[in-house]
């Protein structure tokens, strides 16, 4: 079960920050996922559309240019990052979930992520585009169908992950409030991973190791290691 920095190193750092990621990687996950807005021509990754709960800046991100967004502590120092510094820091010694809440331009992310396979280290199959936009994913995909879409659900589908498999998703990543091992069934039928977020218990990391779940978004990614790690050790 692979291990993902939700936000980065969240419980360790400001979230959606450089630290938080530089963190992630000294921890060892297997992954990172971060949340990406457009400003202007700019891809910038913060979580929320108004900026007061993660900065000490005011207002709604789109109405704010991406030179104010800058001015702006995320917290400890840091600023609010682009898409191209996080991944730049990363440098392919990891996958990247890049969860996408705000996108005008389908092109500037696609060209991005080309762009960091041929100059940062990454491959492009590092790389899982997701979305409660289900049709921003769809139209991602058939852009570039070499890029992997995540489909993202907070609900528990009649059919289960069928809505995914419809997108030619690689994964759905579901809430773990709604989420059951015939869920997690369903969707490995269909040839699609699951990711499960936001878990840092280890109850609940027990619990989705045992329905086989492929990777979790923990705030604590080296704590979640360290006791998956602990399961693998008593399997043997």
């Amino acid at each position: 079960m692979q291990i993902f920095a939700h936000r980065g190193a969240s419980a360790h750092a400001p979230e959606n920050t450089l630290l938080a990621i530089k963190i992630a990687l000294e921890q060892g996950v297997d992954g990172i996922e971060i949340d990406v807005h457009q400003i202007e021509q700019e891809l910038v990754v913060i979580h929320d559309r108004w900026v007061h709960r993660t900065t000490n800046g005011h207002g709604q991100l789109a109405n704010l240019s991406f030179a104010q967004i800058r001015t702006f502590d995320a917290g400890q120092g840091e600023q609010v990052p682009t898409l191209w510094e996080v991944m730049a820091l990363i440098g392919g010694k990891c996958r990247l979930n890049i969860e996408v809440k705000g996108l005008k331009d389908k092109t500037l992310l696609i060209t991005q992520l080309l762009k960091a396979e041929a100059e940062l280290g990454f491959d492009l199959e590092q790389f899982i585009v997701s979305s409660f936009d289900h049709h921003l994913i769809s139209q991602i995909k058939t852009l570039n169908t070499n890029i992997k879409i995540g489909a993202l659900t907070a609900s528990k589908p009649i059919n289960y992950a069928a809505f995914a498999a419809q997108l030619d998703a690689f994964s759905v990543n579901a809430d773990i409030a709604f989420l059951d091992e015939a869920f997690v069934q369903d969707a490995h039928q269909r040839g699609l991973q699951v990711y499960v977020y936001t878990v840092d218990e280890p109850e609940d990391l027990k619990m989705l190791y045992s329905w086989k779940v492929d990777g979790v978004f923990c705030n604590k990614p080296g704590a979640a290691k360290t006791y998956i790690k602990s399961l693998n050790s008593q399997l043997r």
